[in-house]
């Protein structure tokens, strides 16, 4: 049987390959809406498949080990958090390929809108993605603490992006179809950053021990 800590390692290995796979895909979908372009957008949807199949793997190695190792104190709480990590990186993946899907409906209809807050929200939630996944390689609750702060930008250029929308589908009932594309949009990046909050919440108590669940404010002091 293999040392404990070269199993933790390869888990360690298979998250942030998921991440890096997640984040290219937040990064491709929205491109594929900024650039109209169907090939990056077909990209993403075609790739879902690695994803989901390094989720398996991972659940399965993680869940081995809580078996069969039994492990206490921090490589409990390391095991615990990889396979919440695990499941917030898929559900991302899933969201990005539901962006991808709007791209290729908006590429039938004229621009709505120009791309301001769309591109500056994905932005943000691919940072925080980042921060959370080298917060949990460098065991840092500061840095994963700091990608709590930043949901609160993230709800406000969704606001944004929802009240100058429904402003223009009053003016002009004609965008509909592509107005509640680029909503859909926005909903699915603020999820994104909702799924990297929750990364990031799961970091500081895998390094700290403390539930920052609900209440991120309260844990300003950490």
């Amino acid at each position: 049987m293999r040392h404990f800590s070269v199993e933790l390692e390869e888990l360690n290995q298979k998250l942030l390959q998921m991440g890096g796979l997640v984040e290219s895909a937040i990064h491709r979908s929205v491109r594929s809406l900024i650039e109209q372009d169907r090939a990056l957008a077909e990209a993403v949807i075609r790739d879902e498949p690695q994803i989901n199949q390094i989720e398996i793997e991972i659940d399965g190695l993680a869940t081995r080990l809580l078996a069969l190792r039994q492990p206490v104190a921090r490589d409990l709480r390391l095991l615990t958090a990889a396979l919440k990590i695990n499941t917030d990186l898929e559900r991302i993946g899933d969201l990005a390929v539901h962006v991808a899907e709007r791209s290729l409906s908006l590429m039938h209809h004229p621009l709505v809108k120009p791309m301001t807050d769309i591109p500056k929200m994905a932005s943000l939630v691919q940072s925080m993605l980042l921060k959370c996944l080298d917060a949990f390689v460098q065991g840092d609750a500061d840095l994963a603490h700091s990608v709590l702060l930043s949901d609160d930008e993230v709800d406000r250029l969704r606001d944004a992006v929802y009240g100058e929308l429904l402003q223009i589908m009053q003016r002009d009932p004609t965008v509909l179809t592509a107005a509640i594309d680029l909503l859909f949009v926005a909903r699915n990046l603020e999820r994104i950053g909702d799924h990297a909050t929750n990364i990031a919440e799961d970091v500081v108590f895998l390094v700290k021990g403390i539930d920052v669940r609900h209440h991120a404010k309260q844990g300003e002091a950490l």
